[in-house]
């Protein structure tokens, strides 16, 4: 009989879960919940059958949860989650996550890294223990977040050493989840949560919140300086297009003649107001090196000319 029960329930050895009573609330609240309207059956949320196992484990109506925000945040692999919860993480992306993200990488998370949703176990697996809020649909454990641009803020890895920017944005999602959730615990909480964030909705005796570390108001970190890359060469036009998107040839090379007319009888081209340059574009014609004298119309009694003084 003993090896029954224990092939019909994970872990068997580290629960205890007779001795513990399920509480009313829990049922009274997931009915709630779906009252509301909170939660619908879409493409993101699909509807479960009740989990029943034993002792008090278990949900009436559990989801399997692909996505948040309306599917625009994934959750991957999708969590088995109860109604409550899964609207506790819509505030909280919605109030928290996205505010912290963008005003910390200037763009939104499209996902989260799920290691643990529904499971029926004591926290931290611990034999005697209370059972977790995992036990009731009521928790997740989120491993990392991915931004838009494709990066993954790990916490493992972010939270001691990653740049200011996801240092800042975690310990603010993890200060901020404590407005909403019931219990927040993250790394430097008690060496089971080194990786992760465990957040739920239980309901502590003492009516408080218990989160660890301690919320903690931490500024947005400033943006990284730009970095530097070396000016790109710039187009230098070939010396005898000028300009480029106007002149397609070479310039022509002007024909001099150096001599007065008559030396160029064969030549009709060439005439005594046009001895230097021949068929040349005025763009490219040379200036001359001697202007030529000013000829004035006849009749005309003034000294200009050669001896004028």
């Amino acid at each position: 009989m003993g090896v029954a029960l224990c092939a019909s329930v994970a872990a068997c050895g580290k629960l205890d879960f007779f001795g513990q009573d399920r509480e009313a609330w829990r049922d009274a609240e997931e009915a709630r919940c779906l009252r509301a309207g909170e939660l619908r059956p879409s493409q993101f949320a699909e509807p479960l059958p009740a989990i029943r196992q034993k002792g008090v484990c278990g949900l009436q109506s559990p989801f399997k949860v692909s996505g948040l925000d309306e599917g625009r945040v994934s959750i991957n692999p999708p969590a088995r989650l109860g109604c409550p919860m899964n609207t506790a993480l819509n505030t909280w992306l919605r109030e928290v996550v996205q505010p912290a993200a963008y005003a910390n990488f200037g763009q939104p998370i499209v996902g989260i890294k799920n290691i643990a949703s529904y499971g029926c176990r004591t926290r931290n697996n611990k034999p005697g223990a209370p059972l977790s809020e995992h036990s009731f649909g009521n928790a997740l454990d989120i491993k990392a977040f991915f931004l838009a641009d494709g990066r993954t803020v790990d916490i493992r890895g972010a939270w001691y050493k990653g740049t200011p920017q996801a240092q800042a944005f975690l310990r603010q999602v993890q200060s901020g989840a404590c407005g909403t959730f019931k219990t927040v615990l993250g790394p430097g909480s008690d060496g089971f949560h080194e990786d992760h964030f465990h957040i739920d909705l239980a309901r502590h005796k003492s009516g408080r919140a218990v989160c660890n570390p301690r919320p903690q108001y931490v500024p947005t970190a400033p943006p990284p300086p730009p970095q530097y890359y070396p000016p790109q060469q710039q187009y230098q036009p070939y010396p005898y297009y000028d300009p480029p998107e106007v002149s397609q040839h070479p310039m022509p090379q002007p024909q001099q003649y150096p001599y007065p007319q008559q030396h160029y009888p064969n030549d009709p081209a060439v005439t005594p107001d046009d001895q230097y340059t021949v068929n040349t574009p005025l763009s490219y014609a040379p200036m001359p090196k001697q202007w030529p004298i000013a000829r004035v119309p006849s009749p005309y009694t003034g000294s200009i000319g050669a001896n004028a003084r």
